[in-house]
Order: C-alpha cells, then structure tokens, then sequence
C-alpha cells in the first residue's frame, strides 16, 4: 500500500501515523511544503513573547521522531497538481525540480491560509516593510526579523480573536506598545459579550490599547518612515502591523483536481473523510466539519478536530471504517493571567439553529473560599427551554483555576530540526 500525504501538520501528520500504527508494512510519503513538520502553529506566540524561547520546542515530534515512526517525509515538497485518474501528485521539490509521485491512496491535508481583508494599500505591503499575517514558522522569524532590525516599538494588531489575543499579550511580554483593533464590538467574538467585556478589561489593565467597533480602511507608509494604519477613529502610527482576522481553507489544489467544496469553500467530506475522487480523503483546517448539536457541516478549524480527522483519514484509507463524531467546537485561550474556553453553541448561535435556548451565569470558587487561593469563575451555560438539552458552557477566570488546559505549556525536550534562520530566537 502506498499511502501519500500532503501536508506536514496536525492532520496529516495524524493521518500518517495512524496508518503505520494499523500496517507497519505500509508505504507512506509525507509531503511537507515547508521545513517544518508537526510544529505547533497556536505555540507560535509562546516563542515570540520568550515563554518558549527554542524554535525547535514547539515541534510535536522532531523529524528523527516520524521517521522512526515510518514516515517519509519530503521537506519543500509543495504539491502543485493531483490527478485522480493516474493517481499522481506532481510536486516542485528544492532547487526548482519537479517531481511526480505516484499513490495508491491519497490524504489531502492542506489546511489553510490567512484571510485577508479588504483592507487599501495591504496588497502592496509585506514583511520588508513590517507588516505580516501569522500563519507559519516562517512567518514567525519574519515578525522577529523586523522586531530586531527595524527596532519596533509601537505594534498594531488587526484582529482580536484568538491569534490577536495572544499576540497581544506576546508583544507586550517583550516590552513593545500595543494596539489592537477589532472591527466587532467585542474581542473574541466567539464568546458572550458579558465575558468579553472583562477580557477586554483584563487586556487594557496590563497595557494594551483595545478598540473595539474599529474598521481598518488604509495601511500605508507615513511620513515618518513608520506605518500609518488608517481607521474609522484617525491614524494608529506603528512600526509593524500583524494582520491577524481569521483563515480560509487552503483547497485550491484539491478544487483543481476536482474535489468538490462546500461551506466557505472547504472540501466536501463524508464523516469517514472521503472526497469525492476516488481513493482520495481529507482532513482537517481545509474540510468541513460535522457539528455534532446541528448535526449539519460547519467550517471550523481547530488543532484538536484537524488531529481526530486525520487519524479517521489515516486508517480509513488503508480499508478501514472508521467515523468522524463530530465537533462540539471546543475552544480555550490564556490571555496574561485569564483563561477563557467555550464550547457548544451559545445562545445566539442556538437561536439561529432552531432552538429555544436560556443561558444562565453564575460566579462560584474554584475551591472551597476558606481555603487560601480560591478565585472566581464566571460561568454561563445554555440549555434549551423546550428539550431541556444542555447547549453549551462558557468558562472566564484565573489561569490557575480548572477552567482548560490553556496555562503555558511546558517545553518538550530538546526536539532536533532545520537550521535556525537569521534573528530567529526572540531576546
């Protein structure tokens, strides 16, 4: 069986070695657009604020690791055409070579890429004059680049979900000024308004400058030699700007190819992960999703649903019947000494959905008060009226209270990998 693999992360890491767990024996190629196999993209912030000051810690496996495991993996190896027909995957490989490989199955694993907005003049702008999206390793050592050569002191973020949360918290970790801009009326849109309010507190009282209900209009140079960013409220001067306003599944290869697409353009899979080319399958940020409450397909990438997927692709493509459960859409970010995590639906979503819902809050210890330490959580739970289904939860308190396993995590051992880049290791 020869199992190829496009794709170095959750997904298709997860895919390769679920299928080497199930057949020792089985052939499988790995291709990875880039030198940086099973990183941990959401650990990106943790190296940049110093809390993971080695690169190579945020690598889930080094690259001696999957191979041991079995894997093959072709580093800068970007697949460029997939013909279903000959099951073929051409592929440019280093040094501008071409190179066609050819599979018995296929596991599409291209995640995806940042969105950008429609915002004037970002099209004519990069890395070389300081502003940057947040996606990649290497988009990492660029923002460190130009924090150490362009001397950065002011930093706008556009966005403030996740990414931008810890972004924020990040470059105020390194003692730079931070703004950060949201075009919403809350941060972290994915939850209540009653908990982003004192998230947005919580960020303002360790310094960050938030606005909220702010379109970004223009990003340009200003007559300083520094950064205008343009909004409805006047200019924000910076020396970076990280555009950070969510991502969009990555499909135009499996699209060419002739997979079908769905929700927000993501590949149409069945909840065993096939498309609809023969003995092709996909999995994770560049499929869709089934949520297991609206029992219908949403577009959600996250780490955890992308790494299940792909263990659902990996053994179903060496002739197992495996089945994806769903997602519930469970999500938890640390923003300096806050945690807040959520999942299910909240009550907006679940009013859309069809259902009658009531969301409740309350505000309990995280251990007995007597006992030194305790802190509050807020807590907000929906259910709905008419079943008395419960919908879901929503947690906000201390980062030492048991509201998620989102405290900064504690750095592997010493995981071998490519040569730094220049500037790559944050002061």
């Amino acid at each position: 069986m020869r199992l190829l693999v496009i794709g170095g992360s959750d997904a298709g890491i997860s895919a390769g070695l679920r299928a080497r767990e199930l057949d020792p024996t089985a052939d499988v190629t790995l291709l990875v657009a880039d030198r940086y196999p099973n990183f941990s993209i959401c650990g990106i912030p943790y190296h940049v604020s110093g809390d993971v000051p080695d690169w190579h810690h945020l690598a889930h496996r080094s690259a001696a690791d999957l191979d041991a495991a079995g894997l093959q993996l072709r580093l800068e190896h970007r697949a460029i055409a997939v013909d279903s027909d000959a099951h073929t995957v051409t592929a440019t490989a280093p040094a501008g070579r071409s190179t066609v490989i050819g599979y018995d199955r296929l596991i599409i694993g291209t995640g995806a890429v940042p969105a950008v907005p429609a915002i004037g003049g970002l099209d004519r702008l990069g890395p070389a004059d300081g502003v940057h999206v947040l996606h990649t390793m290497d988009d990492a050592f660029a923002i460190l680049r130009t924090i150490a050569e362009r001397r950065v002191v002011r930093v706008v973020i556009v966005g403030a979900g996740y990414i931008g949360l810890e972004m924020a918290e990040a470059l105020t970790t390194r003692g730079l000024t931070v703004t950060l801009l949201e075009q919403l009326d809350q941060v972290m849109p994915t939850i209540d308004p009653e908990l982003a309010a004192p998230l947005a507190a919580h960020l303002r009282d360790r310094g960050v400058d938030v606005g909220t209900g702010v379109k970004v209009h223009t990003v340009g140079h200003a007559a300083t030699g520094r950064l205008a960013v343009g909004t409805d409220d006047g200019d924000h001067v910076a020396d970076l700007v990280l555009v950070v306003t969510g991502v969009r599944p990555d499909t135009d290869l499996a699209a060419s190819a002739g997979a079908a697409l769905g929700v927000r353009g993501a590949i149409v899979v069945d909840r065993g992960m096939r498309t609809n080319l023969p003995d092709v399958y996909a999995a994770g940020d560049c499929v869709h999703t089934y949520h297991r409450l609206l029992e219908q397909h949403v577009y959600l990438p996250l780490r955890s649903t992308a790494h299940k997927q792909g263990r659902v692709a990996g053994a179903n493509a060496l002739g197992g019947t495996a089945t994806f459960a769903g997602s519930l859409g469970t999500q938890a970010v640390k923003v300096f000494d806050r945690v807040v995590a959520t999942t299910g639906l909240r009550d907006t979503a679940a009013r859309a959905a069809g259902f009658n819902p009531a969301t409740v809050e309350i505000t309990a210890d995280d251990h007995k008060a007597y006992f030194p330490g305790a802190t509050p959580i807020r807590i907000r739970v929906t259910g709905d009226r008419t079943t008395g289904q419960l919908l879901g939860a929503q947690l906000f308190g201390h980062r030492g209270a048991e509201i998620a396993n989102a405290s900064t995590p504690s750095p592997p051992p010493s995981a071998t990998g490519p040569p730094s880049p220049t500037s790559s290791t944050s002061t």
